[in-house]
């Protein structure tokens, strides 16, 4: 499939890239359209869904309606656990931003329960996580372990 502007006001980009003439999309592609849109290109065969649920394009996608992770573009198999999901979900929505425990713990297990979590258990339960992505993207550290903050 291609795309091309076609002397619109506004201009369209293509990965961040005003288009001058027309471009072959690849899944994954980001296109702009008069500045205030965005849309991620996928094929129909594609695995993942269209922008629904919270997914922004990026190393890191994430569906909160369907509970789907995708690390480079590969859904994380079997999925993610209820804890690891939420744990996740908190640092993929506050990317670059430092995350308390004590919000962390609340968010993951409930605040009623807060006061039986162990900083072992919410260490454990970071690093099974950071182990999980990093078998598919060893390259990358997705959770900064002495600030609990996500690098997406």
């Amino acid at each position: 499939m291609t795309v091309e502007d076609l002397g619109s006001k506004n201009g369209t980009n293509h990965n961040g890239v005003e288009l001058t003439g027309p471009v072959m999309l690849q899944d994954g592609d980001l296109l702009g359209i008069a500045i205030a849109q965005q849309f991620l290109f996928l094929t129909s065969d594609a695995t993942m869904p269209l922008a629904e649920g919270g997914i922004r394009p990026g190393r890191l996608m994430m569906d909160n309606k369907s509970r789907r992770v995708w690390v480079n573009q590969q859904q994380v198999t079997p999925p993610l656990s209820a804890q690891q999901f939420k744990l996740l979900w908190l640092l993929y929505e506050n990317q670059g931003q430092v995350i308390s425990r004590a919000d962390l713990v609340a968010t993951v297990w409930g605040e009623d329960q807060m006061a039986g979590v162990s900083d072992q258990a919410l260490d454990a339960l970071i690093r099974r996580l950071r182990d999980r992505l990093a078998s598919l993207d060893p390259t990358h550290q997705y959770i900064d372990p002495y600030a609990v903050m996500a690098y997406v």
